[in-house]
């Protein structure tokens, strides 16, 4: 309580209101480049730079010798035509948000932020080369700020956007990938890969984040709460610059709107409830299409931050 009193204390006083507190740590970003209007968004969320250690070229274990995981517990698929599917486990990326990895040629970025439910994956060729992406330490908006290691420019996680340094302006390309529980992936893939638990001395399968779902506010954020009495913490399903609430795409099995097929299933558990990932409470597979069934990059995020990133987004209440 006292660290977050004096974050607080620290907003209050405008410390963090220029780039001037940030450029000591960070000699090699360019803070003149930016898209950045208010400095006060950016805060430190504890861990420093490389504090919280993305992943690269993550190993793999075939869907049959995998043990570890219980049935309900979430994890980010993703399939590639022509490539077998993989599955990324939060019960990883909650510790270590990023993972780099290439496959089928190209090379992705699985991206998981906690604080924001927030789980996307990018391709991270750009016009300026590939990119390696680590995890700074710095929020804005309580949505992770990653960082290439090429360029040292920030890039805010929920936009895919580059906001400090070099490359400011460039978006990344969104990939479809979803979350699902262990047990549907393992269900429609069985020569399937997962990825193999990494060689660092965490508590993997444990929430470090007990309860924080169940919250009334966010951590580390001061912006406004959701319109339309939705609660902050809620989960929304977000297809472009539309989001639709979780609790009525549950409610109705699917939803055909917008050009967009949303389908719910029972089974997956939240990763930010109990302290046990895979006992968390059911809050459902989400599954986004167009109309012919393909699948459709996405994203299933709490409505704070949603409505923190896209102001103007349309809120689809099928009112």
């Amino acid at each position: 309580m006292r660290v977050l009193a004096l974050v607080f204390s620290l907003m209050a006083t405008g410390v963090w209101a220029s780039p001037e507190f940030w450029r000591n740590e960070w000699p090699n970003t360019d803070f003149d480049n930016t898209s950045i209007e208010r400095w006060v968004e950016i805060m430190s969320g504890g861990p420093p730079k490389d504090g919280i250690p993305a992943l690269n070229d993550p190993s793999f274990i075939a869907v049959a010798v995998e043990t570890d995981l219980s049935a309900r517990e979430p994890v980010i698929t993703l399939e590639i035509q022509g490539e077998t599917p993989r599955a990324y486990p939060i019960r990883f990326l909650i510790w270590h948000e990023i993972v780099n990895d290439e496959v089928g040629g190209i090379p992705v970025a699985v991206t998981f932020c906690p604080l924001c439910n927030s789980g996307i994956t990018f391709d991270r060729r750009t016009d300026a080369g590939v990119l390696t992406f680590g995890v700074s330490g710095k929020l804005r908006n309580s949505d992770m700020i990653m960082f290439d290691r090429e360029t040292e420019s920030w890039w805010q996680q929920a936009i895919g956007e580059a906001v400090v340094g070099d490359l400011t302006g460039t978006e990344l390309q969104t990939l479809p990938s979803w979350m699902e529980s262990w047990s549907e992936f393992e269900a429609r893939n069985p020569d399937g890969l997962v990825m193999a638990e990494p060689d660092f001395p965490r508590n993997y399968g444990a929430n470090p984040y007990v309860q924080y779902d169940s919250s009334n506010r966010p951590f580390l954020y001061s912006g406004e709460m959701p319109p339309h009495d939705i609660p902050a913490l809620a989960r929304v399903v977000r297809v472009g610059d539309a989001a639709w609430p979780m609790t009525r795409i549950a409610e109705a099995g699917e939803i055909m709107e917008n050009g967009v097929v949303l389908s719910w299933s029972a089974g997956q558990a939240s990763a930010l409830d109990s302290r046990d990932i895979g006992s968390g409470r059911d809050v459902g597979t989400v599954r986004v299409r167009d109309a012919a069934g393909n699948d459709l990059a996405h994203d299933v995020m709490f409505a704070f931050a949603y409505d923190a990133f896209w102001p103007d987004g349309a809120w689809m209440l099928g009112q």
